[in-house]
């Protein structure tokens, strides 16, 4: 299932050329995605919305202990994870960010 967030993070993706895979399960044995994998590298992408709405998925305990552990696995088998808010997608921060980390890679 797409958000509204990936949804705009995907346009602004495709409109710089950035070619990219949605909801991708890379850990083995592990049933969670991660929003998006930028083709031909290990850089991970995930969208945390909701932050700002108290004990609800990524603010509650439970929610912050589960992102911490995907995070985690995600850097022990070899990828590099972004997390991203809300306001860093709809403002340009996050895709801006993206670029960097690809660009630091070539």
């Amino acid at each position: 299932m797409t958000s509204d967030l990936e949804s705009t993070l995907a346009y602004q993706l495709t409109a710089v050329g950035i070619p990219f895979e949605q909801q991708v399960k890379v850990i083995p044995f592990r049933l969670f995605r991660f929003d998006f994998l930028i083709t031909g590298t290990n850089l991970l992408i995930e969208i945390n919305g909701g932050t700002w709405v108290a004990n609800t998925g990524h603010t509650s305990g439970k929610g912050i202990r589960r992102d911490a552990m995907k995070q985690d696995l995600a850097i022990l088998n070899g990828y590099r994870p972004l997390v991203f808010t809300a306001d860093m997608v709809t403002s340009g921060e996050a895709l801006a960010m993206i670029e960097k980390a690809i660009g630091e890679r070539k």
